[in-house]
């Protein structure tokens, strides 16, 4: 869906390369547009499991994708990085990642008696809704809490998504382009290079 239609298709990727987006913000973003699917962290199996759960919390598919999300999750595990912190009942980044995916396909097979991946949209949600409330079944959800990592799943998803800049361009986000900084801060002012 496309929130300000009015908005040229590209105008988003344009910025980026003029002089209004700082050469380091224009580095990050054309890296965003170039990433890669190749896993390095997950095994194929793993990763076509993480890309299609996040499809989902993100209402995409594989054949309509603005944004593979488990390319940058499996890029951030693969490089070791995390965001320094977690939650003290929940084991490391790499460790959540790997144990929640089995965790799905665990809830997946006792709710469906299939895997995620063999399911319909419509299951996939309601595998995705037990993991959210709290009722998923399996034996990783007994080790592992799957609110918790329903929870920091969709964060991720979230936070890689709208950093995107093929998702800010849908929205008619232009906040990157402040070289110059904003001139036009009283309400209802918008600076030339916003939606209009």
């Amino acid at each position: 869906m496309i929130l300000f239609p009015e908005y040229p298709f590209g105008t988003v990727r344009s910025l980026i390369n003029s002089d209004a987006v700082t050469p380091a913000t224009a580095k990050a973003l054309n890296e965003r547009l170039q990433m890669t699917a190749a896993p390095g962290f997950f095994d194929e199996t793993d990763y076509h499991l993480l890309s299609t759960i996040c499809d989902r919390l993100l209402d995409q598919s594989a054949e309509n994708r603005m944004v593979n999300i488990a390319a940058f999750i499996d890029e951030r595990l693969a490089k070791g990085r995390s965001g320094g912190w977690r939650f003290d009942h929940m084991p490391p980044d790499h460790e959540m990642y790997r144990k929640g995916l089995i965790g799905v396909d665990e809830t997946a097979g006792v709710l469906f008696n299939a895997v995620f991946d063999q399911l319909t949209i419509e299951k996939q949600n309601a595998v995705l809704q037990a993991l959210q409330s709290g009722t998923a079944t399996g034996m990783i959800w007994q080790q592992m809490s799957s609110v918790t990592f329903f929870e920091e799943l969709l964060a991720e998803a979230t936070e890689i998504f709208y950093a995107h800049p093929l998702a800010q361009e849908e929205i008619g986000y232009a906040g990157m382009a402040d070289a110059y900084g904003w001139q036009k801060v009283g309400l209802n002012e918008m600076e030339a290079i916003g939606p209009k």
